[in-house]
């Protein structure tokens, strides 16, 4: 019996008849490393070309130039194949080819040159290229035994790369071998790529092909001296373990395929022998059985599936329907989700493994976990949500969150795993969400007649997610900069007055000219101009930077600002609330321990908050798992928090965006998630969580409201922020339409106060019979630049 798979010894595995014990312990390894996720990569297959100066015996991909025949695909070619990936949701192209076939062919280079290159690799680097810049699709680079220099030559123009090692036997090319005149498959020069390839840093695949004459030692001697090179560059992410099956037209077509029970005793020996964090695969299209036989050995991937191409290499064996793949892999307890041609630990990693010319590609197909970014919904936009397969078992990982008492606190590693949760873990997050939510809240769902004033846009902040400020560092982006004048402002709350508003929200950019002075003085004249009317106002960088600029201690000022007419603040400034993630988005502002300072000091004065997350961007998991740990105890001993509001970063505008350093906003499923995952960990601490009509959209909010929310937010009246970075959602969601969208999934809506507390029937009809809003003016930068509003 196998009790420790890290201390299995090559003679135990050797002399190892017991296949089904040593799966069960290959499949252990896997659980414990992967969890119940199953990946794949949808991809397309681009042949770019067939000639290769190799005469491997099993092989019908690369045969002899004929006179006249086409050598390589066009560029246009295979931009064509690409696209049409593009249009299936394909995230992969993947370039599998012939190797130096200028080595052995005339046409071959004659091709090259009419093309203007001298090496296949120099034409490859250049589709790749174009690839990367002209869709979306990550290029996989499959070339063959490659230097190192042919390796950093092509790393710009892909996002990983791959070599087959098949095998180090020597004796199998000799004559009569597989390999026997193919001598970029001697096992010396394979080695020397697949070294070569680590010290180039490329996150890389390698892979044996197993059934052609090795025996199992040899096997085992090829998975070890991978596991050498791994252990000397980390470059390997994923080991494929392919069978082999005899095809007609070549001279192992008698061969008999490999054994199947062989198959899956090299999957299972090559899990217990290789590092926990590479992942290992076998193609289900060359499964002897249904594939499941390869989950039952310790496989974590799929392998490249295409909705699109054939599989060039195995032509008589058709890729199964996604659909199918799902199906199967749920069978076997598990779920099956999309990935990126290169691995998540290389994404995230510091080590600069991702070239920074395919940085942007990257972060763009990637989500928070680092694997792909599923359908084309984004936070602001109008895209249709993709559909969460609810079929299968929940993972025993997160079923085990979930029977934990309700307001238990919960690790940084359970969050992290609920955020992980796809498939039917996903659904079973959420109905937990929501029954806990039905718990506190009933079946009400809260929303506040409120209009937003943005009083600036100029910003001496250089927030690298903003594309509402302007300032030095944001002059191009969206509209010109302005500075409301007093009569602008007061018109704007009275109007909000008038209808039916019970609430207003002040915010706006770090002006330069801006003292702690002119936020009291904004609020004077708002509670001039609306006397009833709850001022919820100041973002904690707000109040700090006025504090200073008056010399005052938080609480000070605060008491001053709250004399002055302030009710409430909004939480926000928070964006993510860990230092390592301020630190790239927001260096210059305050940080996680100074908002909280706010925070405190605001509570202790009796100044409720809300409180934010905006996420989405360079995040990770982790780090929503920490901000919403820290909201927690701040709220168990403060108990100032009234709601949390997720905001999902809307990227289309943003300036990290534009310039590819950030990822287009969470997925679909990330954002509901967010809303879910807040009501299990603040359950008994914040009992109202919020989602954003303007970003979520209403289809998408009201799918929130069965993952656990309970409140729409505010009318708003205006909105300049979320669509100053790309969102398309309307300014304002009337009474009517929130009640409509509420009553529209079997609840009750309740109109609120900020605080959550009853608002009047006058307020209530008022808002209801509202006069269609005023044409606004904002002021121009320009025309108040020597002008404030401690000036008016």
């Amino acid at each position: 019996m196998i009790d420790d798979a890290c201390d299995l010894a090559i003679d135990d595995l050797l002399a190892t008849d017991n296949v089904t014990e040593l799966m069960r312990a290959a499949r252990a390894k896997r659980d414990e490393s992967f969890g119940s996720v199953i990946t794949y990569s949808p991809k397309v297959f681009i042949p770019l070309t067939k000639a290769c100066r190799d005469v491997c015996h099993y092989c019908t991909f690369a045969k002899p130039l004929k006179r006249g025949q086409k050598v390589f695909l066009s560029p246009d070619e295979v931009l064509e194949i690409t696209r049409q990936g593009e249009r299936a949701g394909c995230h992969e192209a993947l370039f599998t080819l012939g190797e130096k076939p200028e080595l052995r062919y005339a046409a071959a280079r004659e091709a090259l040159q009419e093309l203007g290159f001298a090496t296949t690799v120099d034409y490859l680097a250049h589709v790749a290229r174009l690839v990367r810049e002209e869709t979306s699709l990550l290029p996989h680079l499959n070339p063959g035994t490659l230097t190192r220099a042919e390796f950093q030559q092509l790393k710009p123009f892909a996002a990983s790369m791959g070599m087959m090692l098949e095998t180090t036997s020597e004796r199998l090319s000799a004559r009569g071998g597989p390999h026997y005149g193919s001598p970029d498959k001697l096992p010396s020069v394979r080695l020397a790529a697949l070294e070569a390839a680590g010290e180039a840093g490329v996150p890389f695949t390698t892979g044996l092909l197993i059934g052609i004459g090795e025996t199992r030692a040899e096997r085992l001697d090829a998975i070890l001296k991978i596991r050498e090179s791994h252990a000397r560059h980390g470059h390997i992410q994923e080991v494929i373990i392919q069978n082999f099956l005899p095809k007609p037209d070549t001279k192992m077509r008698a061969y008999p395929p490999a054994d199947p029970i062989e198959h899956q005793w090299t999957i299972a020996a090559a899990r217990l022998l290789l590092p926990d964090t590479i992942s290992l695969q076998a193609p289900p299209n060359l499964a002897a059985g249904t594939g499941a036989e390869f989950l039952e050995a310790g496989i974590n991937d799929w392998g490249g599936v295409s909705p699109v191409t054939i599989d060039h290499v195995n032509p008589e064996a058709p890729w199964p329907s996604l659909e199918k793949l799902a199906a199967l892999t749920e069978q076997e307890g598990k779920t099956l989700a999309p990935r990126l041609t290169v691995y998540p630990k290389y994404i995230q990693s510091e080590q600069p493994w991702v070239h920074p010319k395919m940085t942007k590609q990257v972060l763009r197909a990637a989500d928070a976990e680092g694997l792909a970014f599923e359908g084309r919904w984004m936070p602001g936009s109008t895209e249709k949500a993709p559909l969460i397969r609810g079929q299968g078992t929940v993972d025993t990982a997160i079923a085990k969150i979930l029977d934990q008492p309700a307001g238990k606190r919960l690790t940084e590693d359970n969050i992290v795993t609920l955020f992980g949760a796809r498939g039917a873990s996903f659904h079973a997050v959420c109905q937990h969400a929501d029954a806990l939510r039905r718990q506190i809240n009933g079946e009400r769902v809260h929303y506040v007649v409120t209009r937003n004033i943005n009083y600036t846009n100029v910003c001496t902040y250089g927030c690298t997610f903003c594309a509402f400020s302007k300032g030095k560092t944001h002059e191009e982006l969206r509209g010109p900069a302005y500075d409301l004048d007093m009569a602008e402002f007061s018109r704007r709350v009275s109007e909000a007055w008038t209808r039916g508003g019970t609430e207003i929200c002040l915010q706006g950019g770090i002006h330069p000219g801006y003292t702690g002075e002119t936020y009291l003085n904004l609020l004077r004249h708002a509670k001039q101009a609306a006397p009833g009317i709850h001022i919820h106002a100041f973002s904690p960088l707000e109040i700090w930077q006025g504090a200073a600029t008056l010399d005052l201690s938080l609480i000070d000022y605060l008491l001053q600002l709250k004399d002055a007419g302030l009710s409430s603040l909004p939480g926000t400034a928070a964006e993510i609330l860990d230092d390592d993630i301020r630190n790239i988005i927001a260096p210059d502002k305050i940080n996680t321990d100074q908002w909280f300072q706010v925070m405190r000091a605001a509570h202790s004065v009796g100044l409720k908050s809300t409180s934010t997350i905006m996420y989405g961007h360079v995040e990770q998991p982790r780090h929503w798992a920490r901000h919403l740990l820290r909201l927690r105890d701040h709220q168990l001993e403060y108990g100032g928090f009234t709601e949390f509001v997720p905001l999902p970063f809307v990227a289309l505008e943003a300036p990290v965006y534009l310039k590819g350093k950030s990822r287009r906003g969470p997925t679909w499923r990330e954002a509901v998630l967010m809303h879910a995952v807040a009501r299990i960990v603040l359950h008994g601490a914040i009992d109202h969580i919020q989602t954003s009509w303007v970003k979520m959209g209403p289809e998408g909010a009201a799918t929130c409201l069965n993952a656990g929310a309970d409140d729409l937010g505010g009318t708003l009246m205006n909105e300049s922020i979320t669509r100053a970075a790309g969102a398309v959602h309307g300014q304002e969601f009337a009474p009517w339409q929130m009640e409509d969208l509420i009553r529209s999934i079997g609840r009750e809506p309740q109109q609120r106060s900020t605080v959550y507390g009853p608002v009047s029937e006058e307020r209530q009809q008022r808002a209801k019979q509202a006069a269609p809003l005023a044409e606004m003016i904002n002021t121009p930068f320009a025309a108040r630049k020597h002008r404030h509003p401690q000036d008016a």
